[in-house]
């Protein structure tokens, strides 16, 4: 097995300073996670189960666990991440099971799980098909899971208006999240064409595909 794939990522990893950083600054789009939030909960059932893949610092799956009686899991590769999530979920007073590991190779039972939704990673999983398969076996019969990402094919005029109107950046950190998606994010993210034969060649063989100015969302149903 190559190192890229032992890894469990593209990339560098997120951990230490880098962690941190992206921790305080997606946290000034609290209004985006309480949308995606909103709209996982009018999908589920009271005291369903639900799996955010590569939750980050967490804000998403804590916004979700303020909403209903779920049972919320977030599972990150990062140790860091899944540090800060477990502080940012006994800041916000909520119960959420944050643990660390690879999506290729998830530590839970088959059909765990009533819907999983993963947002703004999975261009970053070393084994993408084979997460897809770990997300079908972890899926109830039934369940239904989302992947919320970066299109591959985004223009750089759309990321540019992104970044300075969306994302609350000034300064440094606008230069620098400007740089990681034209140097990196963008070049690991796919196309609707290349996430449908991800997904053929996967447990789940079909999806249905949305599109927006930057982002792609793909839907899968077991």
């Amino acid at each position: 097995m190559s190192m890229k794939a032992s890894k469990g990522y593209k990339g560098i990893g997120m951990n230490g300073p880098i962690a941190w950083w992206y921790a305080k600054n997606t946290r000034k789009n609290i209004v985006d996670y309480k949308k995606d939030a909103k709209r996982v909960a009018s999908m589920v059932s009271d005291g369903a189960a639900i799996l955010e893949l590569a939750p980050g610092p967490g804000y998403l799956a804590i916004e979700l666990a303020k909403l209903g009686n779920y049972q919320v899991t977030g599972l990150d590769i990062s140790h860091s991440f899944v540090e800060i999530a477990r502080a940012n979920a006994k800041e916000a007073g909520v119960s959420i099971d944050f643990r660390q590991g690879d999506a290729a190779a998830m530590p839970f039972d088959d059909e765990s799980f009533d819907f999983i939704i993963c947002r703004a990673a999975f261009k970053n999983f070393a084994q993408p098909v084979t997460a897809l398969d770990e997300i079908n076996r972890v899926l109830k019969n039934g369940g239904k899971a989302v992947i919320i990402d970066l299109r591959g094919d985004v223009s750089i005029e759309a990321i540019n208006k992104h970044v300075e109107e969306d994302l609350n950046l000034s300064g440094f950190n606008l230069l620098l999240t400007k740089w990681a998606f034209k140097s990196m994010l963008i070049k690991r993210a796919y196309t609707k064409d290349q996430f449908r034969e991800l997904v053929s060649k996967s447990s789940f063989r079909t999806c249905e595909l949305q599109e927006d100015t930057i982002g792609v969302e793909v839907w899968l149903e077991k």
